[in-house]
């Protein structure tokens, strides 16, 4: 090795960073454990701050996957929805108005859900009562009956003989890799048959105006322009909003 070449590595930083890498390492390993458990006053160990936070980010970016697949969410803006198309005004109410009509009646369903969960699992979890893992159980059981309850035996049936695992015990037993697609699969079938409803007399109206059309020989004017005023008259007098947005609220305690 060269003169030159040996001046080079004295002058770099990294010989003189050496050194206090070996001193401070002992100590930043002796402090491992916690920073990623730490000790409760009831002997238990819990999660570490930095491992919190980065459970709760990560929760949040899960966070609109969960309002689509785990709550009421799915039923109310397909029922909005079709309503819409029912009513044919496709652009009225616009989507950010459906949206949020949907997501504060999915508040007002899950109101129940949501205060169990803040006083079983939130609550106590700040308090330092219990450890995170133990939040996260218990702030998974009311979630899990509200799906239950919303959920088609044949639908977990299926998933259950799809995933090729043994007969169950009981609803308690009911993994949430089976539960999942089983529920969203019974609460895409319950949207689509409030959605028929829904359709009924708005079709018969678009039926009834079409054959007066035609009687007439009035064959070039659109029937759908001629019958939307008699579906919002309609719709109006019914005082469809009530009828419909309380009986989407009501099929979630039935």
């Amino acid at each position: 090795m060269t003169l030159s070449v040996v001046k080079k590595i004295m002058k770099s930083p990294l010989t003189f960073c050496l050194p206090l890498l070996l001193l401070i390492s002992p100590s930043a390993f002796a402090q491992l454990p916690g920073i990623i458990s730490q000790q409760m006053s009831n002997g238990a160990q819990n999660w570490s701050l930095p491992i919190q936070t980065l459970v709760f980010i990560t929760t949040l970016t899960l966070l609109p996957a969960m309002l689509l697949m785990c709550t009421s969410f799915t039923r109310i803006i397909i029922v909005l929805g079709l309503l819409r198309n029912a009513l044919g005004t496709p652009s009225a109410p616009p989507n950010q108005v459906l949206l949020g009509l949907g997501l504060f009646l999915t508040f007002f369903v899950m109101a129940p859900v949501f205060d169990k969960i803040y006083s079983d699992a939130y609550q106590p979890f700040t308090e330092n009562k219990i450890t995170m893992q133990e939040a996260m159980d218990k702030g998974a059981q009311p979630l899990r009956q509200f799906m239950l309850r919303q959920t088609r035996e044949s639908d977990l049936a299926l998933y259950a003989r799809l995933a090729n695992i043994p007969p169950l015990a009981g609803p308690e037993a009911v993994p949430m890799r089976i539960l999942l697609p089983a529920y969203v699969t019974s609460e895409l079938k319950t949207a689509f048959q409030i959605g028929f409803t829904v359709f009924i007399p708005f079709m018969i109206i678009d039926l009834v105006v079409a054959s007066v059309l035609m009687a007439l020989g009035m064959m070039m004017v659109p029937p759908a322009t001629i019958s939307l005023p008699f579906k919002l008259m309609l719709f109006v007098l019914v005082d469809g909003w009530q009828l419909l947005l309380g009986s989407l609220a009501q099929s979630f305690y039935s």
